[in-house]
């Protein structure tokens, strides 16, 4: 059965009340990372562009749009965490978006615990249930399929060191609903949460 269906060319505008892309690649997990200047000041800040990109090593990344602060901080001291954005943890994690001064730790802006990583000098997010210490593999320019650069840094890092609370280890298989996380999806404050009865198995043929 055929559709009625909208097409766009992105170039010449959608011709929407508001642009789908991030609705439709959605829900995303949050790239919640925390970084420190070479001052020693502490950075933290979401991302919704991000995700895990290989397995062996382990390399997760995220986009950010413009040359923020995380992105300067992880290429000039080469580490970062990232830190789960739990239901829990919404608020806070909404908070530290906040666009402040290269100055103000975002941490103590969230009323959040910096706790020392195992491997790595930055810290992460005490109140989070799971975090992953990264070293700093790529920071990537993004550039359109014309080779014209954006304005947009991809930052890449291996996984050096995780933590995983032991409560969310079900007969030592990690229980991905239990850690209750937060998901990124389209418009300008739409999020998702996953849970137990949503979860399928679908084995490989």
């Amino acid at each position: 059965m055929s559709e009625d269906i909208h097409f766009y060319e992105p170039k010449n505008g959608t011709g929407l009340p508001h642009n789908p892309f991030n609705a439709l690649v959605a829900p995303r997990p949050i790239g919640w990372i925390s970084s420190k200047a070479t001052d020693g000041t502490l950075n933290l800040a979401p991302y919704s562009f991000f995700n895990a990109f290989n397995y062996t090593p382990p390399l997760i990344g995220f986009a950010s749009v413009g040359y923020k602060d995380s992105v300067a901080n992880i290429e000039a001291t080469g580490e970062f965490v990232w830190n789960l954005a739990t239901q829990e943890l919404a608020e806070q994690m909404n908070a530290s978006c906040e666009a402040v001064e290269p100055t103000v730790d975002e941490f103590e802006l969230a009323g959040l615990t910096p706790v020392a990583s195992r491997v790595v000098s930055v810290p992460r997010v005490g109140e989070t249930p799971v975090a992953m210490e990264c070293r700093v593999s790529q920071v990537i320019r993004l550039t359109g399929a014309d080779g014209a650069p954006t304005d947009t840094w991809l930052t890449m890092g291996e996984v050096v060191g995780v933590h995983i609370a032991k409560r969310l280890l079900v007969d030592g298989v990690y229980d991905t609903a239990a850690a209750h996380p937060v998901l990124r999806a389209g418009g300008p404050a739409d999020y998702f949460q996953i849970s137990a009865a949503q979860r399928f198995q679908m084995h490989r043929p």
